[in-house]
Protein backbone atom coordinates (compact mmCIF):
# COMPACT_ATOMS: atom_id res chain seq x y z
CA UNK A 1 0.00 0.00 0.00
CA UNK A 2 2.86 2.48 0.50
CA UNK A 3 4.49 2.21 -2.59
CA UNK A 4 1.28 2.41 -4.33
CA UNK A 5 0.41 5.82 -2.44
CA UNK A 6 4.14 6.83 -2.68
CA UNK A 7 3.89 5.84 -6.38
CA UNK A 8 1.40 8.17 -7.36
CA UNK A 9 1.94 10.76 -5.24
CA UNK A 10 5.46 11.54 -6.79
CA UNK A 11 3.38 12.52 -9.83
CA UNK A 12 1.81 15.20 -8.50
CA UNK A 13 4.78 17.09 -7.32
CA UNK A 14 4.93 20.64 -9.38
CA UNK A 15 8.05 19.56 -10.99
CA UNK A 16 6.70 16.40 -12.64
CA UNK A 17 3.43 18.14 -13.65
CA UNK A 18 5.15 20.62 -15.65
CA UNK A 19 7.71 17.86 -17.16
CA UNK A 20 4.40 16.14 -17.90
CA UNK A 21 2.70 19.37 -19.41
CA UNK A 22 6.08 20.29 -21.26
CA UNK A 23 5.48 16.19 -22.77
CA UNK A 24 2.11 16.86 -23.95
CA UNK A 25 3.06 19.88 -26.09
CA UNK A 26 6.12 18.10 -28.18
CA UNK A 27 4.51 15.29 -28.14
CA UNK A 28 1.39 16.97 -29.78
CA UNK A 29 3.53 18.89 -31.91
CA UNK A 30 6.23 16.07 -32.69
CA UNK A 31 2.76 13.68 -33.79
CA UNK A 32 1.35 16.29 -36.02
CA UNK A 33 4.03 16.85 -38.03
CA UNK A 34 4.88 14.43 -40.87
CA UNK A 35 8.19 13.26 -40.90
CA UNK A 36 9.23 13.40 -37.19
CA UNK A 37 8.69 10.03 -35.12
CA UNK A 38 7.90 9.64 -31.48
CA UNK A 39 11.14 7.18 -31.61
CA UNK A 40 12.82 10.61 -32.61
CA UNK A 41 11.10 13.14 -30.56
CA UNK A 42 11.91 11.07 -27.09
CA UNK A 43 15.37 10.24 -28.73
CA UNK A 44 16.05 14.38 -28.81
CA UNK A 45 14.45 14.88 -25.30
CA UNK A 46 16.49 12.36 -23.86
CA UNK A 47 19.52 14.26 -24.10
CA UNK A 48 17.55 17.06 -22.66
CA UNK A 49 16.59 15.33 -19.50
CA UNK A 50 19.72 13.84 -18.50
CA UNK A 51 20.21 16.15 -15.60
CA UNK A 52 16.30 15.91 -14.11
CA UNK A 53 15.31 13.94 -11.71
CA UNK A 54 14.54 10.03 -12.69
CA UNK A 55 10.91 10.94 -12.42
CA UNK A 56 10.68 14.21 -13.91
CA UNK A 57 12.33 12.63 -17.20
CA UNK A 58 10.40 9.76 -17.21
CA UNK A 59 7.39 12.35 -16.84
CA UNK A 60 8.74 13.85 -20.01
CA UNK A 61 9.13 11.17 -22.18
CA UNK A 62 6.40 8.82 -21.55
CA UNK A 63 4.32 12.12 -22.01
CA UNK A 64 5.57 12.33 -25.42
CA UNK A 65 4.89 8.80 -25.84
CA UNK A 66 1.31 8.98 -25.18
CA UNK A 67 0.79 12.67 -26.74
CA UNK A 68 2.03 11.68 -30.50
CA UNK A 69 -0.02 8.95 -30.36
CA UNK A 70 -2.85 11.35 -30.98
CA UNK A 71 -0.93 14.21 -32.45
CA UNK A 72 -0.68 11.81 -35.56
CA UNK A 73 -3.83 11.45 -36.54
CA UNK A 74 -4.49 14.86 -37.39
CA UNK A 75 -2.20 14.91 -40.30
CA UNK A 76 -3.53 11.48 -41.81
CA UNK A 77 -7.34 13.07 -41.36
CA UNK A 78 -6.47 16.16 -42.66
CA UNK A 79 -4.04 15.89 -45.59
CA UNK A 80 -4.01 11.79 -46.09
CA UNK A 81 -0.21 11.71 -44.54
CA UNK A 82 0.72 9.59 -41.41
CA UNK A 83 1.81 12.11 -39.09
CA UNK A 84 3.93 8.74 -37.70
CA UNK A 85 4.14 5.02 -38.87
CA UNK A 86 1.16 3.93 -36.21
CA UNK A 87 -1.36 6.11 -38.20
CA UNK A 88 -1.05 4.87 -41.71
CA UNK A 89 -4.19 2.92 -41.02
CA UNK A 90 -6.01 6.08 -40.18
CA UNK A 91 -6.20 7.61 -43.46
CA UNK A 92 -7.92 4.54 -44.94
CA UNK A 93 -11.27 6.16 -43.54
CA UNK A 94 -10.01 9.22 -42.03
CA UNK A 95 -9.38 10.96 -44.72
CA UNK A 96 -12.29 10.03 -47.00
CA UNK A 97 -14.57 11.11 -43.87
CA UNK A 98 -12.44 14.83 -44.18
CA UNK A 99 -13.60 14.98 -47.72
CA UNK A 100 -17.12 14.27 -47.07
CA UNK A 101 -17.19 17.04 -44.78
CA UNK A 102 -16.87 14.84 -41.61
CA UNK A 103 -13.19 15.88 -40.55
CA UNK A 104 -14.27 17.12 -36.80
CA UNK A 105 -16.34 13.82 -36.36
CA UNK A 106 -13.05 12.06 -37.85
CA UNK A 107 -10.71 13.78 -35.08
CA UNK A 108 -12.78 13.23 -32.01
CA UNK A 109 -13.58 9.79 -32.68
CA UNK A 110 -9.77 9.22 -33.16
CA UNK A 111 -8.81 11.06 -30.01
CA UNK A 112 -11.95 8.90 -27.55
CA UNK A 113 -10.94 5.72 -29.16
CA UNK A 114 -7.18 6.06 -28.38
CA UNK A 115 -7.89 6.95 -25.09
CA UNK A 116 -9.76 3.75 -24.40
CA UNK A 117 -7.13 1.90 -26.08
CA UNK A 118 -4.55 3.16 -24.38
CA UNK A 119 -6.03 2.71 -20.89
CA UNK A 120 -7.09 -0.79 -21.85
CA UNK A 121 -3.71 -1.30 -22.14
CA UNK A 122 -2.76 -0.11 -19.17
CA UNK A 123 -5.39 -2.61 -17.49
CA UNK A 124 -3.12 -4.98 -19.32
CA UNK A 125 0.13 -3.46 -17.78
CA UNK A 126 -1.59 -3.46 -14.35
CA UNK A 127 -2.70 -7.17 -14.26
CA UNK A 128 0.04 -8.80 -16.77
CA UNK A 129 3.36 -6.91 -15.44
CA UNK A 130 3.83 -8.44 -12.16
CA UNK A 131 3.47 -11.73 -12.78
CA UNK A 132 5.82 -11.74 -15.44
CA UNK A 133 8.13 -10.36 -14.37
CA UNK A 134 8.01 -13.30 -11.32
CA UNK A 135 8.36 -15.49 -13.28
CA UNK A 136 11.00 -13.78 -15.27
CA UNK A 137 12.75 -13.78 -11.59
CA UNK A 138 13.20 -17.45 -11.95
CA UNK A 139 15.31 -17.40 -15.14
CA UNK A 140 19.08 -18.20 -15.06
CA UNK A 141 21.70 -16.79 -17.18
CA UNK A 142 20.94 -19.26 -19.71
CA UNK A 143 16.68 -18.38 -20.27
CA UNK A 144 17.68 -14.72 -19.53
CA UNK A 145 20.24 -14.91 -23.08
CA UNK A 146 17.11 -17.05 -24.83
CA UNK A 147 14.71 -14.33 -23.98
CA UNK A 148 17.10 -11.77 -25.47
CA UNK A 149 17.64 -13.69 -28.91
CA UNK A 150 13.62 -14.82 -28.99
CA UNK A 151 13.21 -10.40 -28.54
CA UNK A 152 16.02 -9.56 -31.42
CA UNK A 153 14.86 -12.52 -33.68
CA UNK A 154 10.90 -11.33 -33.56
CA UNK A 155 12.01 -7.48 -34.09
CA UNK A 156 14.24 -8.35 -37.16
CA UNK A 157 11.53 -10.45 -38.47
CA UNK A 158 9.26 -8.35 -38.68
CA UNK A 159 10.75 -4.54 -38.65
CA UNK A 160 12.02 -5.26 -43.05
CA UNK A 161 10.86 -6.32 -45.47
CA UNK A 162 14.03 -8.19 -46.13
CA UNK A 163 14.86 -10.99 -43.25
CA UNK A 164 18.74 -10.50 -44.77
CA UNK A 165 18.57 -6.65 -44.22
CA UNK A 166 16.70 -7.28 -40.85
CA UNK A 167 19.87 -9.57 -39.79
CA UNK A 168 22.28 -7.26 -40.90
CA UNK A 169 21.24 -4.72 -38.74
CA UNK A 170 21.17 -6.58 -35.88
CA UNK A 171 24.59 -7.70 -36.18
CA UNK A 172 25.11 -4.22 -36.83
CA UNK A 173 23.85 -3.36 -33.55
CA UNK A 174 25.65 -6.02 -31.57
CA UNK A 175 28.78 -5.08 -32.90
CA UNK A 176 28.41 -1.41 -32.15
CA UNK A 177 27.60 -2.86 -28.25
CA UNK A 178 31.13 -4.66 -28.15
CA UNK A 179 32.85 -1.55 -28.31
CA UNK A 180 34.82 -0.28 -25.67
CA UNK A 181 36.68 -2.09 -22.97
CA UNK A 182 35.65 -5.92 -22.25
CA UNK A 183 33.09 -5.45 -18.77
CA UNK A 184 34.94 -8.66 -17.72
CA UNK A 185 38.23 -8.56 -18.39
CA UNK A 186 38.85 -4.79 -19.24
CA UNK A 187 40.79 -5.37 -22.50
CA UNK A 188 40.18 -2.59 -25.37
CA UNK A 189 37.29 -3.61 -27.96
CA UNK A 190 37.67 -1.83 -31.33
CA UNK A 191 38.87 1.29 -29.95
CA UNK A 192 41.68 1.33 -32.09
CA UNK A 193 44.02 3.57 -29.72
CA UNK A 194 41.20 6.25 -29.79
CA UNK A 195 40.94 7.09 -26.30
CA UNK A 196 37.22 8.21 -26.44
CA UNK A 197 36.13 5.27 -27.24
CA UNK A 198 37.19 3.47 -23.96
CA UNK A 199 33.71 3.46 -22.66
CA UNK A 200 32.13 2.49 -25.80
CA UNK A 201 29.87 4.72 -28.24
CA UNK A 202 27.47 6.95 -26.37
CA UNK A 203 24.08 5.73 -26.55
CA UNK A 204 22.52 8.91 -26.94
CA UNK A 205 24.48 9.95 -29.41
CA UNK A 206 24.35 6.83 -31.79
CA UNK A 207 20.06 6.84 -31.86
CA UNK A 208 20.03 10.69 -32.26
CA UNK A 209 22.32 10.03 -35.37
CA UNK A 210 20.18 6.98 -36.44
CA UNK A 211 16.66 8.67 -35.44
CA UNK A 212 17.11 12.18 -35.67
CA UNK A 213 19.72 13.85 -37.96
CA UNK A 214 19.12 10.22 -40.65
CA UNK A 215 15.44 11.64 -40.98
CA UNK A 216 16.49 14.82 -41.07
CA UNK A 217 18.70 14.36 -44.14
CA UNK A 218 17.09 11.91 -45.83
CA UNK A 219 13.60 14.72 -45.65
CA UNK A 220 16.11 17.38 -47.16
CA UNK A 221 17.05 15.44 -49.96
CA UNK A 222 14.37 13.93 -51.33
CA UNK A 223 11.77 17.08 -50.24
CA UNK A 224 9.38 18.26 -53.17
CA UNK A 225 7.93 21.49 -52.97
CA UNK A 226 4.29 20.11 -53.51
CA UNK A 227 2.14 20.43 -50.66
CA UNK A 228 -1.82 18.90 -49.58
CA UNK A 229 -3.48 21.95 -48.01
CA UNK A 230 -5.51 20.75 -44.90
CA UNK A 231 -9.10 20.11 -45.23
CA UNK A 232 -10.78 23.50 -43.24
CA UNK A 233 -14.19 22.83 -43.54
CA UNK A 234 -14.52 19.96 -40.71
CA UNK A 235 -18.51 19.93 -39.89
CA UNK A 236 -19.33 18.39 -36.69
CA UNK A 237 -17.56 17.46 -33.88
CA UNK A 238 -19.41 15.10 -31.58
CA UNK A 239 -21.03 11.29 -32.96
CA UNK A 240 -24.49 10.60 -32.29
CA UNK A 241 -26.12 7.87 -30.35
CA UNK A 242 -25.93 6.00 -33.04
CA UNK A 243 -22.84 6.06 -34.28
CA UNK A 244 -21.53 5.71 -30.57
CA UNK A 245 -23.44 2.59 -30.83
CA UNK A 246 -21.84 1.63 -34.50
CA UNK A 247 -18.06 2.44 -33.58
CA UNK A 248 -18.68 0.03 -30.04
CA UNK A 249 -17.77 -3.44 -32.29
CA UNK A 250 -15.11 -2.22 -33.96
CA UNK A 251 -13.51 -0.90 -31.12
CA UNK A 252 -13.73 -3.84 -29.21
CA UNK A 253 -12.70 -5.92 -31.53
CA UNK A 254 -9.03 -3.69 -32.49
CA UNK A 255 -8.73 -3.37 -28.51
CA UNK A 256 -8.08 -6.91 -29.06
CA UNK A 257 -5.44 -6.82 -31.43
CA UNK A 258 -3.71 -4.43 -30.03
CA UNK A 259 -3.67 -5.36 -26.81
CA UNK A 260 -1.87 -8.89 -28.43
CA UNK A 261 0.27 -7.56 -30.85
CA UNK A 262 1.58 -4.42 -28.16
CA UNK A 263 3.55 -7.43 -26.15
CA UNK A 264 5.02 -8.91 -29.26
CA UNK A 265 8.48 -7.32 -29.31
CA UNK A 266 8.69 -4.53 -32.21
CA UNK A 267 5.56 -5.18 -33.47
CA UNK A 268 4.44 -1.28 -32.96
CA UNK A 269 1.27 0.19 -33.92
CA UNK A 270 1.83 0.76 -37.53
CA UNK A 271 1.47 -3.02 -37.37
CA UNK A 272 -1.53 -3.37 -34.80
CA UNK A 273 -3.57 -0.35 -36.41
CA UNK A 274 -3.52 -2.61 -40.21
CA UNK A 275 -4.12 -5.63 -38.02
CA UNK A 276 -7.40 -4.22 -36.44
CA UNK A 277 -8.54 -2.22 -38.80
CA UNK A 278 -8.91 -5.55 -41.15
CA UNK A 279 -10.35 -7.27 -38.38
CA UNK A 280 -12.79 -5.10 -37.63
CA UNK A 281 -13.98 -4.41 -41.67
CA UNK A 282 -14.11 -8.27 -41.52
CA UNK A 283 -16.77 -8.47 -38.95
CA UNK A 284 -18.45 -5.34 -39.99
CA UNK A 285 -21.83 -5.69 -41.64
CA UNK A 286 -20.68 -2.61 -43.73
CA UNK A 287 -17.34 -3.81 -44.69
CA UNK A 288 -18.00 -2.73 -48.31
CA UNK A 289 -17.47 1.02 -47.24
CA UNK A 290 -13.95 0.76 -45.23
CA UNK A 291 -11.76 2.78 -47.11
CA UNK A 292 -14.69 5.23 -48.35
CA UNK A 293 -15.11 7.04 -44.86
CA UNK A 294 -16.53 4.69 -42.06
CA UNK A 295 -16.50 5.25 -39.20
CA UNK A 296 -15.88 2.42 -38.13
CA UNK A 297 -12.99 2.15 -39.66
CA UNK A 298 -11.01 4.86 -38.03
CA UNK A 299 -12.25 3.52 -34.88
CA UNK A 300 -10.85 0.26 -35.36
CA UNK A 301 -7.63 1.67 -36.61
CA UNK A 302 -6.68 4.03 -33.69
CA UNK A 303 -8.11 2.41 -30.80
CA UNK A 304 -5.38 -0.88 -32.34
CA UNK A 305 -2.57 1.04 -32.28
CA UNK A 306 -3.10 2.83 -29.12
CA UNK A 307 -4.01 -0.59 -27.14
CA UNK A 308 -0.21 -1.55 -28.25
CA UNK A 309 1.28 1.26 -25.56
CA UNK A 310 0.67 -0.59 -22.16
CA UNK A 311 1.71 -4.02 -24.03
CA UNK A 312 4.96 -2.53 -24.94
CA UNK A 313 5.42 -1.27 -21.84
CA UNK A 314 4.73 -4.64 -20.22
CA UNK A 315 8.05 -6.43 -21.95
CA UNK A 316 10.30 -3.63 -21.23
CA UNK A 317 9.64 -3.13 -17.51
CA UNK A 318 9.19 -6.79 -17.03
CA UNK A 319 11.86 -8.07 -18.94
CA UNK A 320 13.98 -5.65 -19.88
CA UNK A 321 13.08 -6.48 -23.29
CA UNK A 322 11.82 -3.24 -25.23
CA UNK A 323 8.49 -3.65 -26.87
CA UNK A 324 9.38 -1.05 -29.39
CA UNK A 325 11.30 1.53 -30.60
CA UNK A 326 10.56 4.09 -28.76
CA UNK A 327 10.75 1.86 -25.58
CA UNK A 328 14.49 0.96 -26.71
CA UNK A 329 15.72 4.87 -26.70
CA UNK A 330 13.62 4.72 -23.60
CA UNK A 331 15.77 2.11 -21.73
CA UNK A 332 18.83 3.62 -22.59
CA UNK A 333 17.47 6.87 -20.71
CA UNK A 334 16.47 4.97 -17.42
CA UNK A 335 20.44 3.55 -17.38
CA UNK A 336 21.54 6.66 -17.77
CA UNK A 337 19.67 7.60 -14.49
CA UNK A 338 20.40 3.96 -12.86
CA UNK A 339 17.14 2.68 -13.22
CA UNK A 340 17.61 -1.08 -14.36
CA UNK A 341 14.16 -2.29 -16.41
CA UNK A 342 13.82 -5.76 -15.91
CA UNK A 343 11.84 -8.07 -13.23
CA UNK A 344 14.29 -7.05 -10.51
CA UNK A 345 12.45 -3.23 -11.00
CA UNK A 346 8.85 -4.50 -9.11
CA UNK A 347 10.88 -6.05 -6.44
CA UNK A 348 13.66 -3.10 -6.15
CA UNK A 349 11.50 0.07 -6.85
CA UNK A 350 7.78 -0.97 -6.87
CA UNK A 351 6.17 2.39 -6.50
CA UNK A 352 8.59 3.93 -9.56
CA UNK A 353 5.94 1.35 -11.45
CA UNK A 354 3.00 2.76 -9.98
CA UNK A 355 4.48 6.15 -11.31
CA UNK A 356 5.09 5.20 -14.82
CA UNK A 357 1.00 3.79 -14.52
CA UNK A 358 0.25 6.98 -13.34
CA UNK A 359 2.23 9.21 -15.39
CA UNK A 360 1.24 7.19 -18.70
CA UNK A 361 -3.04 7.61 -17.56
CA UNK A 362 -2.47 11.34 -17.03
CA UNK A 363 -0.96 11.70 -19.77
CA UNK A 364 -3.09 10.17 -21.83
CA UNK A 365 -6.51 12.15 -19.66
CA UNK A 366 -4.42 15.37 -20.28
CA UNK A 367 -4.38 14.80 -23.92
CA UNK A 368 -7.88 13.79 -24.53
CA UNK A 369 -8.60 17.28 -23.06
CA UNK A 370 -6.45 19.36 -25.30
CA UNK A 371 -7.66 17.65 -28.04
CA UNK A 372 -11.36 17.98 -27.42
CA UNK A 373 -11.23 21.44 -26.67
CA UNK A 374 -8.52 22.89 -28.80
CA UNK A 375 -8.47 20.94 -31.95
CA UNK A 376 -9.54 23.83 -34.01
CA UNK A 377 -6.44 25.88 -32.85
CA UNK A 378 -4.10 22.97 -33.67
CA UNK A 379 -5.24 22.43 -37.27
CA UNK A 380 -3.67 25.26 -37.84
CA UNK A 381 -0.18 24.55 -37.21
CA UNK A 382 -0.33 22.50 -39.86
CA UNK A 383 0.68 25.46 -42.43
CA UNK A 384 3.85 25.91 -40.55
CA UNK A 385 6.68 25.82 -43.33
CA UNK A 386 8.52 22.34 -43.37
CA UNK A 387 12.02 24.10 -43.08
CA UNK A 388 11.38 25.70 -39.94
CA UNK A 389 10.86 22.60 -38.33
CA UNK A 390 14.06 21.02 -39.82
CA UNK A 391 16.12 24.36 -38.59
CA UNK A 392 14.58 23.33 -35.07
CA UNK A 393 15.01 19.96 -35.23
CA UNK A 394 18.75 20.20 -36.22
CA UNK A 395 19.51 22.71 -33.70
CA UNK A 396 18.34 20.43 -30.89
CA UNK A 397 20.02 17.54 -32.32
CA UNK A 398 23.71 19.06 -31.58
CA UNK A 399 22.90 20.73 -28.66
CA UNK A 400 20.97 18.24 -27.27
CA UNK A 401 23.86 15.42 -27.71
CA UNK A 402 26.73 18.11 -27.12
CA UNK A 403 25.21 18.31 -23.63
CA UNK A 404 25.18 14.63 -22.83
CA UNK A 405 29.13 14.68 -22.66
CA UNK A 406 30.67 18.38 -22.96
CA UNK A 407 32.66 16.44 -25.98
CA UNK A 408 32.89 17.52 -29.51
CA UNK A 409 33.60 13.77 -30.16
CA UNK A 410 30.46 12.82 -29.12
CA UNK A 411 28.54 15.60 -31.64
CA UNK A 412 30.60 13.38 -34.66
CA UNK A 413 29.65 10.22 -33.31
CA UNK A 414 26.02 12.19 -33.84
CA UNK A 415 26.83 13.33 -37.43
CA UNK A 416 28.40 9.99 -38.61
CA UNK A 417 25.56 7.97 -37.51
CA UNK A 418 22.63 10.04 -39.19
CA UNK A 419 24.93 9.72 -42.59
CA UNK A 420 25.29 5.83 -41.92
CA UNK A 421 21.49 6.09 -40.90
CA UNK A 422 20.53 7.82 -44.27
CA UNK A 423 23.08 5.19 -46.29
CA UNK A 424 21.09 2.26 -44.50
CA UNK A 425 17.35 4.04 -45.01
CA UNK A 426 18.46 3.86 -49.00
CA UNK A 427 19.28 0.63 -48.55
CA UNK A 428 16.72 -0.74 -46.53
CA UNK A 429 18.47 -1.52 -43.38
CA UNK A 430 15.56 -0.96 -40.54
CA UNK A 431 17.77 1.15 -38.06
CA UNK A 432 15.45 -0.63 -35.01
CA UNK A 433 17.10 -3.56 -35.04
CA UNK A 434 20.40 -1.68 -34.57
CA UNK A 435 18.89 -0.33 -31.38
CA UNK A 436 17.92 -3.32 -29.82
CA UNK A 437 21.60 -4.92 -30.22
CA UNK A 438 23.21 -2.15 -28.94
CA UNK A 439 20.84 -1.99 -25.75
CA UNK A 440 20.64 -5.89 -25.82
CA UNK A 441 24.07 -6.39 -26.78
CA UNK A 442 25.69 -6.28 -23.49
CA UNK A 443 22.94 -8.18 -21.50
CA UNK A 444 23.33 -10.91 -24.24
CA UNK A 445 26.76 -10.86 -23.55
CA UNK A 446 26.74 -11.12 -20.00
CA UNK A 447 24.32 -13.88 -19.60
CA UNK A 448 25.67 -16.13 -22.66
CA UNK A 449 29.06 -16.08 -20.90
CA UNK A 450 27.87 -16.29 -17.34
CA UNK A 451 25.71 -19.48 -18.87
CA UNK A 452 28.87 -21.37 -20.37
CA UNK A 453 31.08 -20.63 -17.55
CA UNK A 454 28.37 -22.74 -15.11
CA UNK A 455 27.04 -25.26 -17.47
CA UNK A 456 28.86 -24.71 -20.63
CA UNK A 457 27.28 -24.95 -24.28
CA UNK A 458 24.73 -27.65 -23.06
CA UNK A 459 22.62 -25.23 -20.41
CA UNK A 460 21.43 -23.85 -23.62
CA UNK A 461 19.39 -26.34 -24.70
CA UNK A 462 19.14 -28.76 -21.87
CA UNK A 463 17.34 -26.54 -19.82
CA UNK A 464 13.13 -27.03 -20.58
CA UNK A 465 12.42 -22.44 -20.89
CA UNK A 466 15.88 -21.29 -22.96
CA UNK A 467 15.01 -24.24 -25.04
CA UNK A 468 11.54 -23.72 -25.73
CA UNK A 469 12.65 -20.04 -26.19
CA UNK A 470 15.32 -20.30 -28.56
CA UNK A 471 12.90 -22.97 -30.52
CA UNK A 472 10.51 -20.12 -30.67
CA UNK A 473 13.52 -17.89 -32.28
CA UNK A 474 14.10 -20.56 -34.53
CA UNK A 475 10.83 -20.55 -35.96
CA UNK A 476 10.25 -16.74 -35.87
CA UNK A 477 13.55 -17.07 -38.28
CA UNK A 478 11.86 -19.89 -40.53
CA UNK A 479 8.26 -17.89 -40.56
CA UNK A 480 9.46 -15.10 -41.38
CA UNK A 481 11.61 -16.52 -44.50
CA UNK A 482 8.97 -18.59 -45.44
CA UNK A 483 5.79 -15.98 -45.87
CA UNK A 484 7.39 -14.67 -48.82
CA UNK A 485 7.84 -17.70 -50.55
CA UNK A 486 4.29 -18.84 -49.86
CA UNK A 487 3.05 -15.13 -50.95
CA UNK A 488 4.51 -15.39 -54.23
CA UNK A 489 3.79 -18.77 -54.65
CA UNK A 490 -0.05 -18.29 -54.30
CA UNK A 491 0.09 -15.56 -56.10
CA UNK A 492 1.43 -17.65 -59.14
CA UNK A 493 -1.50 -20.12 -58.30
CA UNK A 494 -4.14 -17.26 -58.30
CA UNK A 495 -2.16 -16.15 -61.88
CA UNK A 496 -2.64 -19.27 -63.78
CA UNK A 497 -5.67 -19.84 -62.54
CA UNK A 498 -7.49 -16.70 -63.93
Amino acid sequence: MTALLDGMLAVFEPTVIMCLGAGVVVGMLVGMFPGITATMAVALASSFTMTLEPVQGLAVLLTIYVAANFGDRIPSILINTPGTPASIATTFDGYPMAKNGQAGLALIVSALVSAIGIVASMALFAFASVPLAQLALKFGPSEMFAVVILAMTIMISISSKSIAKGLLAGIIGLFIATVGRDPITGDARFTFGVRDLNSGLDFIAVIIGLFGIAELFDQILTHRAFKIKPISALGRWWPTKSEYKRIAKPTFIAGIVGLVVGIIPGAGGDIAGLLGWDRAKAASKTKESFGKGNIEGIAASDTASSATLGGSLTTTMALGIPGDSVMAVMIGSMIVWGIQPGPSLFVNQPSLVVTITTIMLLATFVTLAINLVRMPMMVRLLDMPIHYIWATVLVFCLVGTYATTNNMFTVGIMLAFGVIGVVFKRCGIPASPIVLGLILGPLAESNLRRSLLIDGPAGLVNKPISATLLTFAFIAIIVALATPLLQRRRAKVAGLSS
